[in-house]
């Protein structure tokens, strides 16, 4: 046998099988393969997007010299306060100075992680994303999950359209803006720049004119309002939407409690709280229209408009509101009085007794003094008219809230309305009956009788001051001006520039010209 042969008898070694590989390893590649490859795509998309929007922002970095438009005030010699001027009213408070539970209530229900997220919270938007994919198709409205620092870049750096892009520009530059700037800056900015309804920029502004209180003397309850308003503030007003409003304060309150603000019986007192809307006090009793008209123009001259109604300029004023209210009185009660004795010119309209009187009237109650109504006529007697009188008891809202009320009024309360002066200056005899003087649907002015002076004088006791009682006005044809100075200083005390500010800004005691001999 040759080598070869042998060899080939030789028993052959055999090759050992190859493992097969299990599924269930191969499986595991492919999901981290997929992974890896959605994960490099992801942040690709995302630095893509940072460099496709990220181009032509605002330059967040001018926030940094940031001032707030806020609003002038004017005061009188003793301080009380006489008029604000603004573009935007706002009160500017820095958020060391601001109570700690308000700022809770807006954290809590705004941005509950703003100190812990980067601008954007990637928790909130995927609880938002997560949200909205079941409520698809309801109805409902989107939920969002902007956090305070995206709300501070919209508010001052974009606008409001709702888009996909504006919201990657936002989240950008939110994220560029807590790198350059503090939490509380942020928080400042936000706090103090928000709209939150009535006219009211800011929380500080708001607390005015909700609650007439300064910051620090809120209550919780109050401050939760508050917090509940920046989404939406119409649909939380305290009058038209009160329901609304209770749920979306309580449900700030519950948030606070989950977050550890306020204890579980601080919530329940909280809850029980009404929402009672008082109007600003405002003037601290000084009103003095054409004065502080007067200081406005040559306030605007010196500063400039922008300056003025921007620069939260504090003006004191050497007006005496004692004195101006009284030359008020006598102005106002001088010129009704000199007017009632050149006769009655008659009605100011006409209102159709079955018609939406309260509306027609309501037109007529915007430029009437104080305790002066309009009404009308709804009964003429020889010695006595009925009447409905308007009353506005809106308490500074925006929703009127008005009534009428029956009153009469007696014919020595209107005695003085014979018909005008001839052109020979010879008076006409007077009236022996209502009927002579009023008709029914006329709209006329009335006055409670304590302030007709002029009229009480002439009452011989047959007439008691019901409530129901009321005199016959008029608004004077005649105008007047008045200017209270102190000799010694030359400082202007009192200003009366016309009747009433609201029906005429002229100020007849500096921009009318006068004859010498008037002087």
């Amino acid at each position: 046998m040759t080598t070869e042969e042998t060899d080939q008898n030789l028993p052959q070694e055999e090759t050992p099988p190859k493992k097969k590989k299990s599924f269930f390893w191969r499986f595991v590649v492919f999901v981290f393969t997929l992974g890896l490859i959605g994960a490099i795509t992801g942040v690709g998309a995302v630095l893509w997007a940072f460099w496709e929007y990220g181009r032509d922002l605002p330059d967040y970095r001018q926030l940094a010299e940031y001032e707030p438009p806020v609003m002038t005030r004017v005061h009188a010699g003793n301080g009380a306060l006489l008029a604000e001027y603004a573009t935007e009213k706002r009160v500017f408070v820095p958020v060391t100075e601001m109570p700690e539970p308000l700022i809770a209530a807006f954290l809590s229900s705004e941005d509950k992680n703003f100190y812990n997220h980067p601008g954007v919270d990637p928790v909130a938007l995927m609880r938002a994303v997560a949200t909205n994919i079941v409520n698809y198709g309801t109805g409902r409205r989107p939920v969002g999950a902007s956090t305070i620092t995206q709300q501070v870049a919209k508010n001052f750096l974009l606008t409001n359209e709702v888009s996909f892009t504006r919201k990657i520009k936002e989240a950008i530059l939110a994220i560029r803006m807590e790198l350059a700037f503090s939490k509380d800056q942020l928080l400042a900015l936000y706090l103090n720049e928000i709209y939150l309804g009535m006219g009211s920029y800011g929380v500080a502004a708001a607390a005015l004119n909700y609650f007439d209180k300064s910051l620090d003397t809120l209550t919780i309850a109050e401050m939760a309002y508050l917090a509940a308003l920046p989404k939406a503030p119409n649909n939380y007003h305290p009058i038209r939407k009160y329901k609304a409003a209770i749920a979306r304060r309580n449900w700030v309150l519950e948030q606070m409690h989950d977050n550890g603000y306020i204890t579980f019986a601080e919530m329940i007192s909280a809850q029980k709280d009404p929402i009672t809307l008082r109007p600003r006090s405002g003037v601290d009793g000084a009103d003095a229209p054409y004065f502080a008209e007067e200081v406005r123009r040559q306030m605007t001259a010196y500063f400039g408009d922008e300056m003025f109604y921007t620069g939260g300029l504090s003006i004191r004023t050497t007006l005496d509101p004692r004195l101006q209210a009284l030359a008020d009185q006598a102005m106002i009660e001088g010129l009704e009085a000199l007017d009632k004795r050149q006769g009655w010119r008659g009605a100011l309209g006409q209102a159709a007794i079955n018609g939406e009187i309260d509306k027609t009237l309501a037109e007529y109650a915007k430029t009437m003094l104080a305790n002066r109504y309009p009404a009308v006529v709804v009964t003429v007697g020889k010695k006595e008219a009925g009447i409905l009188v308007y009353h506005d008891e809106s308490d500074g809202t925006d929703e009127p809230q008005a009534r009428l009320e029956s009153g009469r009024i007696p014919f020595v309360l209107a005695d003085w309305a014979y018909p005008p002066r001839r052109a020979n200056g010879i008076r006409p005899p007077e009236i022996t009956s209502l009927r002579q003087a009023l008709n029914v649907g006329d709209v006329i002015m009335v006055q409670r009788p304590q302030y007709v002076p002029d009229r009480v004088s002439r009452l011989k006791g047959d007439v008691q001051f019901d409530d129901d009682i009321w005199a016959l006005g008029q608004r004077p044809d005649v105008e007047g001006a008045l200017i209270a100075l102190d000799p010694h200083t030359g400082r202007v005390l009192a200003m009366v520039g016309g009747y009433n500010a609201r029906d005429s800004e002229f100020n007849r005691a500096t921009q009318a010209q006068r004859q010498p001999g008037s002087a």
